[in-house]
């Protein structure tokens, strides 16, 4: 964001784990979103969605598409296919070796590949003939348990090598700050709150004004693994999974045991889910169904992973929490010849549902602070992105902690791709790259 020079060009990319979006710098200090032109029109978010099937006349005999073509693929011909989301989710789990689709076994950075030339295929000529410095952003803290930082950063080094020789990696929070900043014609120091589907990530960043030689000063990160994809598996909890056996009991010899919650932990992840259809967790469900006290449910259950019925669970269960952003109330609806769920959920319920989540967020926000060396009072500006930025919840959390005039929003799903294309264009990167992925 310097003054005075011709700048590198770069490529942004935000891959995330419910979208991806793409950046190029322009030379001269912007830089501009790469459109895609997806069945329902062009637009700059593309969904991190792959689908595959078996198809002999393709080279392997395993064809496949990405974004939005991957679920209009999978609409069409749902038995036949294998769909995967949120497949960013397992980057840093060392427990996940590889997808089982068909016949083939395809690792996080193949799938990260096949993913990657299906939107630089989709975005044109501009996406196509990318220069060679790549700024990728990657979460402060990856999803789950125990991520393996090191792990995640060798799978991104396979997948994102395609693109060009020179891959750099930048908290995502930080590519949405320094997009904020080319809004702001004072100094100010700004905390950047990113809402992804699977971290919520936190930035501290000085601005200075306008022309200064370092404009940008990065001050403090943190993240946690809770998110959009955690907010949904709370609705999924509550009204889902109950009617697939969930809280039920099973027969063992003369004893009646409640069946392990381990069985729907793969309910909670679309990349775990979208896997289960599989011969061993199928019969491993068909053996708890013979011993289930209400085999029914567990049937659904079954019925759910044989017939790729995830796809359209997690979409009725998106539609009721984009719904309660707007609505005091909202109606779920699911349909299908083997399920069907109706209920009337408030925001004041979902609220109760994410308030364990929310909490841990707001302490994340505090890590981000304490690293940064700043209290509350000290940031002069908070910017919201992502989606679950939308939930009233979160947002009032924000406000009764900065005030409501310190907030602020806007190009929720693009601001992280712009940012990391302006970065891009540092003389010294390596004061925004991450440079030691060992721990996290």
């Amino acid at each position: 964001m310097s003054d005075g020079m011709t700048a590198a060009r770069t490529v942004g990319i935000d891959f995330g784990t419910t979208n991806s979006v793409m950046a190029l710098s322009d030379g001269e200090g912007g830089a501009g979103l790469v459109d895609f032109a997806a069945p329902d029109g062009t637009g700059s978010v593309f969904r991190s969605a792959l689908c595959f099937w078996q198809d002999d006349d393709v080279r392997g005999g395993l064809a496949h598409e990405a974004g939005p073509w991957a679920i209009a693929e999978f609409l069409d011909f749902p038995q036949g296919s294998r769909f995967l989301q949120s497949f960013k989710s397992v980057a840093a789990n060392p427990g996940f070796d590889s997808a089982n689709l068909f016949e083939k076994r395809l690792r996080l950075e193949e799938l990260g590949r096949v993913f990657l030339e299906h939107l630089i295929a989709h975005g044109g000529e501009a996406a196509r003939n990318l220069p060679g410095r790549v700024i990728v952003g990657r979460p402060v803290r990856y999803v789950g348990a125990r991520p393996d930082a090191a792990l995640a950063r060798t799978r991104y080094d396979a997948m994102f090598s395609m693109l060009g020789s020179e891959i750099h990696y930048v908290y995502e929070p930080l590519g949405a700050a320094y997009s904020f900043a080319s809004r702001l014609s004072d100094p100010a120091t700004l905390l950047v709150a990113d809402f992804g589907g699977g971290t919520s990530d936190f930035s501290i960043v000085r601005v200075e004004a306008p022309g200064t030689a370092k404009r940008c000063t990065p001050l403090g990160s943190a993240g946690v693994g809770i998110a959009g994809d955690r907010f949904d598996y709370r609705i999924m909890d509550r009204l889902v999974l109950p009617m697939l056996g969930k809280g039920g009991t099973y027969r063992s010899f003369d004893k009646v045991l409640q069946i392990p919650d381990g069985h729907f932990v793969d309910f909670g992840d679309w990349s775990r889910l979208a896997l289960m259809r599989n011969r061993r967790t199928l019969e491993e469900l068909a053996r708890l169904k013979r011993s289930a006290t209400d085999g029914a449910a567990i049937g659904r259950m079954i019925a759910v992973v044989e017939n790729e019925l995830g796809y359209p669970l997690y979409d009725a269960v998106g539609k009721l929490k984009r719904s309660l952003s707007g609505d005091d109330r909202a109606h779920f609806h699911f349909e299908s010849p083997e399920l069907s769920i109706e209920a009337d959920v408030t925001r004041a319920e979902f609220e109760e549902w994410i308030a364990p989540d929310l909490q841990r967020i707001a302490e994340t926000v505090d890590l981000a602070l304490q690293r940064a060396g700043m209290a509350a009072d000290q940031i002069d500006h908070v910017f919201l992105t992502g989606g679950s930025s939308l939930i009233p919840a979160v947002r009032r959390m924000f406000e009764a902690r900065f005030g409501e005039s310190r907030i602020d929003s806007g190009e929720e799903l693009t601001s992280i791709a712009h940012g990391l294309a302006l970065i891009g264009s540092e003389p010294d990167l390596r004061e925004w790259t991450v440079q030691d992925d060992t721990a996290d």
